[in-house]
């Protein structure tokens, strides 16, 4: 019981910290993809003494397997930080976010591609739900050359990297432990966003004081303890739990958004946001209340 109330608590507070990330994000005068690099690099500096104190205490060498679905997390990762943040840049904050929690969708279609599931009637209905509430989301931009159709596009596209990641994670955490996990495919996201920045010559340094002050912030809040709280309930709670709540983040950063950075949707973006959440619900509904086989911490 003592556990299941621990889980429950982590689940909420990672679900608060990862509301932030966005926030930060937005925040920081800076390219979406140099915010994502300090994320993720200041988070694996972080972690790099919890990481050598799991290793140790295992007392084995860590599986092959486990680091390179670790590293292959870290790639799909990266590549939807790379999108996400450069559509948060473009748009705001609140509807790239609501459009890259989609990758539920694109999590039911690699499980019948890689684990050969079935998906049950409800997925379909789901997805129906999702497509409705998009087209209800920017209908009104269309015609208008929007920023805000770009960014939920973009955040759609950050979204199926993201079900990559959600799928690789799923395996590689039966083989590693949350720290390990997370370590690695933190320090391989950095990496990967740090190969970015060269190719777009982007600057790492030059920034204001406060941008420095968010990039700390997302590293820490956003990227350690967010995810480490996630990751926890993730190997402690059943999917049926954790991937519902998950929800609750898009209107987390919308309420954030609206009082820290006075963004303002309308209600034709409220009501298809609405929709798109009924819809990845329906979703969640219709998996498998299966508890993931996850190593234990």
């Amino acid at each position: 019981m003592k556990s299941h109330i621990k889980a429950s608590l982590a689940l909420v507070f990672g679900l608060l910290f990862m509301s932030f990330a966005a926030i930060f994000l937005k925040a920081a005068n800076a390219p979406g993809i140099v915010t994502a690099f300090y994320r993720m690099a200041i988070g694996s500096i972080v972690l790099i003494i919890p990481f050598v104190v799991s290793v140790r205490k295992s007392k084995t060498s860590l599986p092959l397997k486990g680091i390179l679905l670790a590293v292959a997390g870290g790639i799909s990762f990266g590549s939807d930080m790379t999108l996400w943040g450069t559509a948060i840049k473009l748009s705001n904050a609140t509807i790239p976010t609501l459009t890259a929690n989609l990758a539920p969708l694109w999590v039911g279609f690699g499980s019948v591609l890689v684990f050969k599931q079935r998906l049950k009637t409800g997925f379909w209905i789901g997805l129906l739900i999702s497509i409705l509430g998009m087209l209800v989301l920017i209908h009104n931009n269309l015609n208008n050359g929007s920023n805000i159709v770009i960014g939920a596009l973009m955040g759609l596209c950050a979204g199926i990297f993201y079900g990559i990641f959600y799928l690789v994670s799923q395996e590689g955490r039966k083989l590693l432990s949350t720290i390990q996990y997370l370590s690695i495919f933190t320090f391989t996201s950095a990496v990967f966003l740090l190969i970015f920045m060269f190719a777009l010559n982007y600057s790492f340094t030059g920034y204001d004081q406060f941008t420095y002050l968010m990039f700390v912030g997302i590293g820490l809040f956003v990227q350690v303890c967010g995810w480490f709280f996630i990751n926890y309930s993730q190997g402690h709670l059943p999917a049926s739990t954790v991937a519902p709540t998950l929800l609750g983040q898009p209107v987390l950063t919308y309420l954030w958004a609206t009082l820290l950075l006075n963004e303002l949707l309308t209600i034709w973006q409220i009501t298809g946001g609405a929709i798109v959440i009924t819809g990845i619900y329906v979703v969640h509904y219709s998996q498998k209340n299966k508890k993931p086989d996850f190593v234990p911490d």
